[in-house]
């Protein structure tokens, strides 16, 4: 009985260990997502500078820019670049596995080349058949974003340097949410002027660059701005996902927690009884040898 007793409390050490360990690795994934909401804001603030100055050039511009624009949205038929944003780590549930089918279901019947980030999306991508024209990890922290963003811009003009017919490019990545993580879905190319307001002007601005070679640069940049939103949104997602994912862990571990004292409890209880039947046995057979 004591035996049985020892392994017990031993799992009941294993088990109090675990459930530290879950609570660390919740209190770091809820750090790391309210890190990386509080770097939104200015993700957010570049992207509305960039906008401003695509609206001022347009202003004037050569005209007929926002119409090019237009038209590539009316032509894109033919091939697509996908860019997947997933995770590195695991312990986000089903999550690289939504992100993967979403991608399949949105590549449909195009010629899509795709572009993976995260080591356990490009698993589950494997896994269903998605072959990756490029892949990289997923950041662990929020500072990597930028470096990354830069990474994945250069795959994608590397794509269109290297002669690929491909007239669209889109992300598809988490989006945090209050009770679970959404995917979302965005377009970068064509990229849309039209929405860019366009500042009334008597006279245009003094540049030292050609208003096409500046609109240009401005487009480029606007489009890794929004490549660093969909990142830190994605991560912090990943983060949320993890928070839930230990707390319904934890939640396990503390149901298992209280069955193994529960069970502690009703074998010691056993056992004292057992101490006390002997003791009784015992002395009733030493008062009749007495008598």
């Amino acid at each position: 009985m004591s035996g049985r007793l020892g392994e017990i409390e031993s799992r009941i050490a294993a088990t109090h260990q675990l459930d530290a360990v879950i609570a660390a690795m919740r209190g770091i994934a809820a750090s790391r997502s309210h890190e990386a909401h509080a770097r939104l804001a200015g993700i957010r603030a570049a992207a509305q500078t960039a906008g401003a100055a695509i609206g001022e050039v347009l202003a004037f511009a050569p005209e007929g820019a926002a119409a090019g624009s237009a038209a590539a949205r009316d032509n894109a038929s033919g091939g697509e670049v996908c860019i997947v944003i997933g995770t590195e780590q695991g312990f986000v549930g089903a999550l690289n596995d939504e992100l993967a089918g979403h991608a399949l279901r949105h590549g449909g019947a195009r010629a899509c080349r795709w572009l993976l980030v995260g080591s356990r999306l490009a698993s589950a991508a494997a896994s269903r058949g998605l072959a990756c024209a490029w892949s990289a990890p997923m950041v662990a922290h929020p500072e990597a974003v930028p470096p990354l963003a830069v990474r994945m811009t250069d795959a994608v003009y590397a794509r269109f340097a290297g002669g690929m017919h491909a007239t669209r490019v889109s992300v598809v990545s988490a989006q945090p949410g209050e009770s679970r993580v959404r995917i979302a879905q965005r377009t970068l190319v064509p990229f849309d002027l039209t929405r860019f307001r366009v500042p009334p002007r008597p006279q245009p601005p003094l540049v030292n660059v050609a208003p096409a070679r500046l609109l240009s640069g401005l487009v480029e940049f606007y489009v890794f701005v929004q490549l660093c939103e969909a990142l830190m949104l994605s991560f912090a997602a990943e983060n949320e996902a993890r928070v839930r994912a230990m707390l319904a862990a934890r939640a396990n571990v503390q149901q298992r927690l209280s069955d193994l004292t529960q069970h502690y409890r009703a074998l010691r209880q056993e056992e004292i009884t057992s101490e006390i039947v002997e003791l009784s046995t015992g002395g009733q057979a030493a008062r009749r040898t007495t008598n």
